[in-house]
């Protein structure tokens, strides 16, 4: 493989000092985001993310009858959106409701709010 190597001139100091500033400040952000995006690269998990931003809170059994999957299916895909931090659960007598954790509902939003427009299609 060749080496690429850089052939740049001259530096701009101010503008790689100002880039460094705003990488340090929007860190946790990006850490979260790309956190968010590994495990929303299923194809699955993103449809699980999407029904939970727009129905605040689902079951196993609600989103084994949604996407015509096995409730063990579906709980493999949860178990690893929670140990990811994407969601949490609450146990309502028997049943155990998964909903998203508030900084991904925020990070999401923007995502979901188009394809449930269908604008991500029109730009296409």
């Amino acid at each position: 493989m060749k080496e690429t190597t850089c052939i740049r001139v001259y530096a701009d100091e101010k503008q790689i000092k100002k880039c460094k500033k705003e990488i340090e400040k929007v860190g946790d952000s990006i850490e979260l985001l790309s956190n968010a995006l590994s495990l929303a690269g299923n194809g699955i998990r993103l449809k699980i993310l999407y029904l939970l931003f727009h129905q605040e809170r689902l079951c196993v059994c609600d989103l084994s009858d949604i996407l015509f999957m096995s409730p063990p299916a579906i709980s493999q895909h949860l178990r690893k959106l929670k140990d990811g931090g994407l969601i949490q659960n609450q146990r309502v007598a028997q049943t155990i409701y998964y909903s998203l954790n508030e900084p991904y509902k925020l990070l999401f939003e923007g995502f979901f709010e188009k394809i449930g427009k269908n604008q991500i299609l029109e730009t296409v």
